[in-house]
């Protein structure tokens, strides 16, 4: 548990920039979106753990957070404060709380608000915009055929949600997880090929597929890698497991943001992901074990 608990403060910190550069982008918007998250994340898992006179858990800042960096800057507070306050309670502590949910809490309370309130959630802004004007995201350029620009894409001066962020930002992020051993390269890694591969062929066999490097850095693919496909509570054990996990989230997500009705297809994708860990675990990891034993 203690252990558990390091990986989580590293995550943390892992994310704190982006928090940060999230402000920076879309000043009180962020604050107010950061400080409702924040607020009613950590009260829900108060209301679940008190009568146990247990402690909140380090994990729900990194829920927080990681929710937090997944609303667009024009949606309602309200709304945020219902889905964290959903996500939370059904997806982590009707299970139990911390370690024995099988579904990441931030990506539950995302799709719930997406889909309740699909029109109030999908609404967009340029960054640092004074004005208040909607901006196209990467992906709705890249829908209609054009492609964005990037740099932008790479520095985070882009519509979008508001940690989406700076792919610098996100790298730098990803070699800290990594340098500290707190996040596995296979499963980023794998998520990463799964989807190139997959945008790859509906590209060059001009099946309705976007460009494949521009697809990679436009909206959250990069940001899920890193931070959602990594969460060791969610995702497989076994090292084997971790890599089809990987693919299996990659190749989704690709074919969800090409033939659904939704420019992002990440957040399906993770929960789709959440539902086999358990499989793969139980079929490839022991495969694996099978055969070292000899049988």
């Amino acid at each position: 548990m203690f252990q558990k608990q390091a990986v989580m403060r590293k995550v943390l910190i892992s994310l704190t920039p982006l928090l940060v550069f999230s402000i920076f982008l879309y000043g009180f918007k962020s604050i107010g979106i950061i400080i409702v998250t924040f607020t009613l994340g950590i009260f829900t898992e108060w209301l679940f753990v008190r009568k146990a006179k247990k402690k909140v858990s380090e994990a729900v800042l990194v829920s927080c957070s990681l929710y937090a960096l997944s609303m667009p800057p024009l949606v309602p507070l309200w709304i945020v404060g219902i889905g964290i306050i959903f996500g939370i309670s059904f997806g982590k502590m009707v299970y139990g709380g911390f370690g024995r949910n099988i579904f990441n809490p931030a990506i539950v309370g995302r799709l719930f608000i997406y889909i309740s309130f699909p029109n109030t959630v999908n609404q967009w802004l340029n960054p640092r915009n004074i004005d208040g004007f909607a901006g196209a995201t990467p992906l709705e350029i890249l829908k209609n055929g054009e492609l964005p620009s990037l740099l932008n894409l790479f520095t985070g001066f882009k519509s979008g949600s508001i940690g989406e962020g700076s792919i610098i930002l996100i790298l730098i992020a990803f070699i800290y997880l990594l340098f500290t051993k707190t996040a596995s390269y296979k499963s980023s890694i794998s998520t990463i090929v799964g989807f190139l591969i997959m945008q790859s062929i509906l590209y060059f066999m001009d099946l309705g597929g976007a460009n494949p490097i521009y697809s990679l850095f436009s909206g959250s693919i990069l940001f899920i890698a890193v931070f959602m496909v990594t969460d060791p509570v969610s995702s497989p054990k076994k090292n084997n497991s971790l890599i089809l996990y990987g693919l299996l989230i990659g190749v989704c997500t690709s074919l969800i943001r090409t033939y659904s009705l939704f420019n992002e297809g990440t957040s399906y994708a993770i929960l789709l992901g959440n539902m086999f860990a358990p499989l793969f675990d139980e079929t490839i990891g022991k495969l694996k074990l099978k055969l070292k034993g000899g049988e």
